[in-house]
């Protein structure tokens, strides 16, 4: 990490002369004038301690490190303008910032997505989804439902929903002989080991086989027939309703809780409100 950067300003300056292949368009593309692109690029020269145009008269042209430069600059200031847009989300009026894992998004709030807008059209969601769990206190989330989740300092914590978990695969998989299925493995509580653990009755598994750290991968790949795996039910209600999942037996076993962690600024706003109660109701009706 640099303990001093080059002013943003000449950075700019220097990125549009590069693009152009001018000062002077540099100069009006900036609304500056030709003197000012003509130090700000001479200001650069002297941090680097080296030329990045080469000068012959009215006519420039880059060097081998002011082409090297001009990537790395038009990177740097394309990721900063969208950064800076992306901003303009935290202003809006209705703005409503719900955290999940993927698997959640994919698997059991996008089909139902629908009807939680026609219902609520005033709400402007913004699903934010992340594999770890967020820091409510650093991060700007109203609301986030998880089956990873603590307790966390200025935040409701409830839990929602207890999850069950069960074997099952492609029905066309069951054509074939338990020896022939290959094994899906997962992590935390979609481990075969949670199964044996908790008592669940030997459906063929196997130690050997695929092996995924996303559980909304693992679904799917149940669903697309590559093997057997133990499912959430809550996530895989869709794939059974749809025809793509079977249970290998009607056998089920302890899975993680699904709960939710409000923030204190936002509990007594109507969005989260709205939101909140949708979402009880709908995990209230969830089977398998």
């Amino acid at each position: 990490m640099l303990k001093h950067w080059p002013p943003l300003n000449a950075l700019r300056g220097f990125e549009a002369a590069a693009r152009l292949g001018s000062f002077h368009k540099a100069a009006e593309e900036l609304h500056l004038t030709q003197s000012a692109i003509s130090q700000q690029i001479r200001s650069l020269e002297t941090f680097l301690e080296q030329p990045l145009f080469f000068r012959n008269g009215r006519s420039v042209s880059l060097t081998d490190a002011g082409y090297d430069l001009q990537s790395t600059t038009q990177a740097m200031l394309q990721q900063l303008s969208v950064g800076i847009r992306r901003l303009e989300q935290y202003r809006k009026p209705n703005q409503l910032v719900v955290n999940t894992t993927p698997a959640f998004a994919r698997h059991w709030l996008l089909p139902r997505l629908g009807d939680f807008h026609r219902q609520h059209p005033e709400v402007d969601l913004w699903l934010f989804t992340s594999f770890d769990p967020p820091d409510m206190a650093t991060q700007t989330i109203d609301l986030s439902l998880r089956d990873d989740l603590c307790a966390q300092a200025e935040c409701s914590h409830q839990t929602l929903f207890r999850d069950r978990l069960y074997p099952a695969c492609h029905p066309d998989l069951l054509k074939l002989p338990a020896a022939q299925r290959t094994t899906l493995h997962g992590e935390r509580e979609m481990d075969w080991s949670h199964w044996v653990v908790e008592g669940g009755e030997d459906v063929g598994q196997r130690s050997n086989g695929l092996n995924f750290s996303d559980p909304g991968l693992l679904l799917d790949a149940a669903c697309a027939g590559h093997g057997i795996a133990l499912v959430s039910q809550l996530l895989a209600m869709q794939a059974c309703t749809q025809g793509l999942l079977q249970p290998l037996c009607a056998q089920t076993v302890r899975g993680p809780d699904w709960s939710c962690l409000i923030h204190r600024d936002s509990e007594k706003s109507p969005l989260t409100r709205s939101f909140s109660t949708w979402l009880q109701a709908n995990l209230a009706t969830a089977t398998a």
